[in-house]
């Protein structure tokens, strides 16, 4: 005895739907993953020599008390000057301040430290199969800012204005915790002394100027920083700037450097701190000027 099986329309439909949405998908994912390698292959291509190629702790004498705490912390005497790093993430991502939901996301990131610029590639999950795909970018001294719904459909897009500039150039800035020595002297950094337990960094590339305070816990690792103003939106031609905050935890030593491997980050509002990011480094890699 045979049996046949016929389905009802709906589902007919339905599994067209899924299979459609999937082979769209796909195709985004490959069109974006190729613009993507064409990115960083431009990047990589832009990077210039570095001096010194390893650290001499005679270079932060003079340095405020907290700062030399720092970087006693987490180097060694003769550590190799970072050149290039390579970064995989997951956490969550807040897409909308008006609506308490959190949305998952994974993203790889790619960190030139001469002439320095970053690659933010982020795919963040809003609804079964759809997924927001974002590049963050700082290159050749221009920020990027894309959204794409699939990697296809383009929901928002700047570029090369001073304010994403110096808010591009406060993110690589504010990261270095990551390549901590980035933040020595001799790779451009001016600090300035606070108190005992916080120093003002500054930093500029070409045009643009950043500068972030970084706090320090009485080991001298760095558990947070601060950018008094960096843009938060931009409604026609009218800008809001707003402190940005970030803090750092779950210390690890990775290529005889002690960088954190947990942190969030958020906009201090008048009426207190809303995180926008919270994330994990899984898995981290590193080229050297040595």
């Amino acid at each position: 005895m045979s049996y046949s099986l016929k389905l009802p329309p709906i589902v007919i439909g339905l599994v067209l739907i899924v299979a459609l949405l999937a082979i769209v998908a796909m195709y985004g994912s490959d069109r974006w993953q190729s613009e993507t390698d064409k990115l960083r292959v431009k990047m990589t291509n832009g990077q210039q020599p570095i001096q010194p190629k390893t650290y001499d702790p005679k270079e932060i004498t003079g340095l405020p008390e907290p700062v030399q705490r720092f970087f006693k912390a987490v180097l060694q005497a003769g550590q190799a000057i970072v050149a290039k790093v390579e970064l995989s993430q997951h956490g969550q991502f807040h897409m909308n301040e008006t609506e308490d939901k959190w949305h998952k996301f994974t993203a790889t990131q790619l960190v030139i430290t001469q002439r320095l610029g970053f690659d933010w590639d982020a795919k963040i999950q809003m609804i079964p199969f759809i997924k927001v795909f974002v590049h963050d970018t700082y290159l050749l001294g221009e920020g990027t800012l894309q959204a794409s719904v699939l990697g296809l459909f383009t929901v928002a897009k700047m570029h090369n204005t001073p304010e994403l500039n110096q808010g591009e150039l406060l993110r690589f800035f504010a990261e270095a915790v990551w390549y901590p020595t980035s933040l020595l002297p001799s790779q451009g950094v001016v600090w300035e002394a606070i108190d005992q337990h916080s120093s003002r960094a500054t930093l500029t590339d070409g045009k643009t100027t950043a500068s972030v305070v970084f706090q320090f816990d009485a080991e001298g690792l760095i558990t947070s920083m601060r950018a008094e103003s960096r843009c938060y939106s931009v409604v026609g031609d009218k800008l809001m700037f707003m402190p940005w905050v970030g803090n750092f935890r779950e210390y690890s030593v990775r290529n005889g450097m002690r960088i954190p491997l947990e942190g969030e980050v958020g906009w201090e509002h008048p009426e207190g701190l809303r995180l926008y990011f919270k994330g994990e480094i899984t898995k981290i890699s590193y080229e050297f000027a040595a």
